[in-house]
Formats: structure tokens, C-alpha cells, sequence
């Protein structure tokens, strides 16, 4: 068995940056050229003069709140890419109202590098938990799978003694999808006593994972690793089996910025992670993730020489992750004007048993009675805006901190 997915892996890094470099131009050249949003935004940038580093950080950042306006502006894509018809064959939706087109090809998210680092080989049944339904990642680890020549068996979300049935009659190898849902299926085969043994490594996003949840996994004899990947952009960087960081991908640009802002930190500052996708068909230019991490030193022990990065650190903003969705502080501005009864509203993220809990803790106007029942009404109100179960909590009024947060996320990254 080879121990890299090609010979990119293993390049020197001038060869890389030489490679990255020239794959840039050549995409800020089509941009330029052929995507309207673009057109705008470089008409000002000479593109044989991005040689470096250096020059990468003068280009204008892409943020999702000036995509989610020329969207609305001009739907469906806003401008920003140039596909359409049979290049375009599919159009998934993400939290923000911000939509992302799929290019026609194969493995257009890239992900069969990271399924090959995590152990996935031509030949194996891969049970993939990732929604199909709005979102794209059930088709972005779909698409890398099938790459790799492996099977695929579409799960899902949900169904749970429906799926541990299906899983121990299949005998997949190999599990993609989000950890905490494999310790549920995993835990509810328990309780059925079925036999799901066979599944034995795995690939897992979309949440972070905790160190002990990794061990409570390995030790049902699970292995799995990790891979950091978007809607916009694909995968961006994904563990191998030394698990010392998150190996970038081989066709992406990454930078660690100050956030908010496109300049670079200095070496082993945490800062917010930009990106650019070096592959035609969503020419993303200097995208903004809103996560935050920083660049490890060295190379990893596995052979790769690729840059590395520490892994998820939380969000620039207050924007969190629960259980594969993002949670927005708008949301719950959303929730709180449903009831005039709220004064103010702080939703607390927390991890009990390696699963994710949501607690919105919120103050009531003078006057307002606090109840069981409005409590409930309230936990509606939140599954109804987020897609998300939490527990509603009133606190005594002045209780919350004054610190500006809407959004606490106390969940340990470890």
C-alpha cells in the first residue's frame, strides 16, 4: 500500500510555491476576464505581477457578506463564478443564504486525498453520514470516494436504528461523517446489541474532535481522522496518520491573517484563515473563512511536506459550529424578536459526554412572567430559526455579562 495519494505530497516547498504561483495567475487572469464579480474587484490587478507571498496579501479579500448581497442582487451565484448549464450541475445552499455551485468533473471538492491519508482504498464500502439534502457535503465526500474507486452507501442524518441496522448488514469499512453521530450510532448498536464491527476507520468533519471523543472512538474500534474542508471552497487541509496538524491540500493557497483584516500575522500567531482554491470553476479569491488557526513549523513526521495547521481554534467571529451547523449570532437575534418578553439572550455552547450542548440563557423585561411553558415556546423558536435543539434557561435580569457576546462557546478544543 502506496503511503501518499501522489507525488504532490512529497514535492519540495519552492516547487510548491513555484506551482501554487503560476496556478494563481492563471486564475485571477480567468477571473478577471470571465467572472463578473471579479471583473470588478481586479480590474486594477496586473496578474504577472502576484509572484509571492508579498503580493498575494494586496489583493482584496472575498468575505460571505458581500457574496450574500450580490446574491440577493443578482441569484442565483451573485457574479461569482461563470458556470452555467452543463457546467453547472448542481447548486447547494449554506447558513447565511449564501449558495455554491458544483462544477461538472470529478472530485471537485478534492476530499479523495484526505479519505486516502485516513485509510480509504479502491474497493471499500464507505457509509456516508453527511446530509445530501441543501448542503453539499454528502456529494463532496461522495465525489472523493468515488475517485478513490470505493462504493458508497448515502445515509444521511437521523434514522439511527435504521442505519446500525443497514451498517451491520452491509459491513462497511470505512465511516465518513461528523464524530459525534458516529458515537451515536455507535452507542445505539450497543443498546440493539448489533454488530457493526466491521467498520474500523473513518473520516470525520464538520465539528471539531475533541481528544477524548477520538479515544472513546478508537477504543469501539474506530480510528478516525479529521479533515477541515467548506461549501465554498472544498477540503483545505486534512490529518494523516502521524496526527500532528492538518496537512494543506495540495491545490490551495492558505494565509493566517489578522481578522477582519487581510494582513498576514506574524509566524505561529493565531489569526483567521484565508483561502484560495487554484482549481477553474469557483475562482474564490482570498476567502474568507471566519476560522481561526495558525501555521505549525516543520513538516510532518508522516513524510508530507506540505504546511501545516494547527487545527480549528473557534471562530474570528461569534460564529459557532454545533453538531455540523453553524450558529449565527443573527439567529439568535431572530429568536429573541420573536418574544417581546426577552430582554437579552446569550446562548452558551457546551460539551457534556462528547456531545454538544446548547443552552440559551436569557433575561425577561420587567414585568414578563417566567415560565416552563414560555421556556418551551422559546426552544421552539430556536429549533424553528437554528435547525437545532438547546435548552432555554431565564436568569436573573443583569445576570449576563456585559461583554457584547451573543454567542459563548465554552466548548473544551481538547
Amino acid at each position: 500500500m502506496n503511503d501518499f495519494f501522489d507525488a504532490l505530497e512529497t514535492r519540495s516547498a519552492d516547487e510548491r510555491e513555484a506551482n501554487h504561483f503560476a496556478m494563481l495567475r492563471a486564475q485571477l487572469r480567468h477571473a478577471r476576464e470571465n467572472v463578473p464579480a471579479y471583473a470588478k474587484t481586479l480590474k486594477d490587478v496586473e496578474p504577472e505581477k502576484i509572484i509571492d507571498r508579498q503580493a498575494l496579501a494586496t489583493l482584496p479579500v472575498t468575505r460571505k457578506s458581500e457574496m450574500a448581497t450580490a446574491q440577493a442582487a443578482h441569484p442565483p451565484l451573485g457574479g461569482y463564478t461563470d458556470l452555467s448549464g452543463v457546467g453547472l450541475p448542481r447548486i447547494f445552499a449554506s447558513p447565511g443564504a449564501i449558495f455554491e455551485p458544483q462544477a461538472r468533473g470529478d472530485d471537485f471538492w478534492r476530499t479523495a486525498r484526505s479519505l486516502y491519508a485516513a485509510g480509504c482504498r479502491a474497493g471499500d464500502l464507505v457509509y456516508n453520514t453527511f446530509s445530501y439534502h441543501f448542503t453539499p457535503a454528502g456529494f463532496m465526500l461522495e465525489g472523493g470516494a468515488h475517485a478513490l474507486g470505493c462504493t458508497v452507501f448515502p445515509a444521511g442524518v437521523g434514522q439511527t436504528e435504521l442505519q446500525v441496522q443497514a451498517i451491520a448488514h452491509l459491513r462497511p469499512k470505512f465511516y465518513v461523517g461528523t464524530p459525534s453521530f458516529l458515537k451515536i450510532l455507535l452507542d445505539k448498536a450497543s443498546e440493539m446489541s448489533c454488530d457493526i464491527s466491521s467498520l474500523t476507520r473513518g473520516l470525520v468533519s464538520g465539528e471539531a474532535l475533541p481528544g477524548t471523543l477520538r479515544q472513546e472512538l478508537s477504543g469501539k474500534g474506530v480510528d478516525v481522522l479529521q479533515a477541515y474542508a467548506t461549501a465554498d471552497v472544498g477540503l483545505i487541509a486534512y490529518e494523516s496518520q502521524a496526527k500532528e496538524g492538518l496537512i494543506l491540500d495540495e491545490d490551495i493557497l492558505l494565509e493566517i491573517v489578522t481578522p477582519g483584516t487581510g494582513d498576514p500575522v506574524n509566524p505561529g500567531e493565531v489569526g483567521e484563515i484565508l483561502v484560495t482554491p487554484l482549481k477553474p470553476g469557483y475562482p474564490l479569491i482570498r476567502f474568507a473563512t471566519g476560522d481561526l488557526s495558525m501555521m505549525l513549523s516543520g513538516h510532518s513526521p508522516c513524510g508530507r511536506t506540505g504546511d501545516r495547521i494547527s487545527g480549528w481554534m473557534g471562530r474570528a467571529d461569534q460564529t459557532t459550529k454545533v453538531r455540523g451547523m453553524f450558529v449565527h449570532p443573527s439567529q439568535i437575534a431572530a429568536v429573541v424578536s420573536r418574544h417581546n418578553e426577552i430582554d437579552r439572550a446569550r446562548l452558551e455552547v457546551s460539551r457534556l459526554d462528547n456531545a454538544d450542548v446548547m443552552t440559551l440563557k436569557i433575561e425577561l423585561r420587567a414585568g414578563s412572567g417566567g415560565t416552563q411553558a414560555f421556556s418551551d415556546v422559546v426552544a421552539d423558536s430556536v429549533r424553528d430559526v437554528c435547525k437545532l435543539r438547546a435548552e432555554v434557561q431565564i436568569v436573573d435580569s443583569g445576570s449576563l455579562a456585559n461583554d457584547g457576546k451573543v454567542i459563548d462557546d465554552i466548548r473544551p478544543l481538547d
